[in-house]
């Protein structure tokens, strides 16, 4: 049913007030500005097909009208006005969430809103995911594989000391800092992979691996040598974290957690502590990745040890048989195919 109120044809002359005023902004500021105003359009639509009687063909009118009146201009579909219409509603019902939202939703771009709303199942969700997109630059492919692997799950669930080993707020920055579990769905490995495999797959896609570690991690180096005495040790993994300002000491476990596992980090911390660590970083912490661990376990394993360690678990998602993946072609096989 076409519309044809005086009501309708005021809000109209209304609604393109306020968008050729949007349309002299400056470019700089563009995005924030046409979120605001989504934002207030969702409003509108959600009040006028709440209050008014204008039938099922409302969005699809306002659709041609705003499309025909700003040719050059995207978003007014029917259906991008659909979505307007779910995140305005997805965020109003708290009013004091509303009021939050509104300023940190702008300062990031529709297509990652929209991926936010679709995909995420409260507002507190959300928000974690708006403001960590907006800490760190996520493309919104990044965002989805954050969202898909349940980022807002896991972050800061790693059982760890640092209250205990850590003055604050380094301690409360560091349990942020860590995840339980890690997903390593990158990786292909044979069911009978071992501790040096999984650390090769790790380094060989280290680019995914650092996405799945977070945001401040830098590769160091992996078997990493430490003369103590007489004997040579060798770290798994090392990194420097640059908004911990520490070391950071990864150690690898294809199986179950054990208390003796945590020992041993415990002495390579002190070792890099003695002989890497220099003035203006903070004490080393460890993280010992295992297949397994009970949680009772880990917490008594680390009651008595006085450097920082955390203890997650970690899912690698595509194990393979070896019969599947001995068939499969190499890398330099497939290089040289291509070449």
């Amino acid at each position: 049913m076409l519309q044809t109120s005086a009501e309708y044809k005021t809000w109209i002359i209304h609604l393109k007030t306020r968008l050729r005023s949007l349309q002299m902004k400056a470019a700089v500021s563009v995005n924030a500005a046409l979120l605001e105003f989504y934002w207030e359009l969702g409003a509108d639509i959600v009040d006028k097909q709440k209050n008014s009687t204008w039938g099922d063909g409302f969005l699809k009118q306002l659709s041609a009208d705003l499309m025909a009146e700003f040719p050059e201009m995207k978003g007014f579909s029917k259906r991008n006005l659909e979505q307007i219409r779910r995140w305005y509603s997805f965020y109003a019902h708290d009013p004091e969430i509303a009021k939050q939202a509104v300023a940190q939703l702008s300062q990031i771009p529709w297509g990652h809103n929209i991926m936010i709303v679709a995909k995420c199942q409260s507002t507190q969700e959300a928000l974690y995911y708006v403001e960590n997109t907006i800490a760190h630059g996520w493309s919104r492919n990044v965002l989805t594989h954050q969202i898909e692997s349940k980022l807002w799950e896991r972050e800061g669930r790693s059982i760890a000391n640092f209250a205990a080993t850590l003055p604050k707020p380094q301690s409360d920055l560091a349990q942020q800092t860590l995840k339980d579990p890690y997903i390593f769905d990158f990786l292909t490995l044979d069911k009978d992979y071992n501790e040096r495999d999984l650390e090769r797959g790790l380094i060989a896609h280290i680019t995914q691996f650092l996405l799945e570690m977070g945001a401040g991690f830098a590769y160091l180096g992996r078997q990493v040598a430490l003369q103590v005495g007489d004997r040579e040790f060798f770290l798994d993994l090392l990194f420097y974290h640059t908004h911990l300002h520490c070391y950071v000491v990864i150690e690898l476990k294809t199986g179950d957690f054990e208390p003796e596992h945590a020992g041993k980090l415990n002495f390579y911390l002190k070792a890099v502590d003695e002989q890497l660590r220099r003035s203006g970083d903070q004490p080393t912490i460890g993280l010992l990745l295992c297949k397994q661990r009970d949680r009772l376990v880990a917490e008594w394993a680390l009651s008595d040890v006085n450097k920082p360690i955390g203890i997650s678990e970690y899912q690698i998602t595509h194990d393979l048989p070896e019969e599947v993946r001995s068939s499969l072609p190499s890398i330099e096989q497939i290089e040289s195919e291509l070449s």
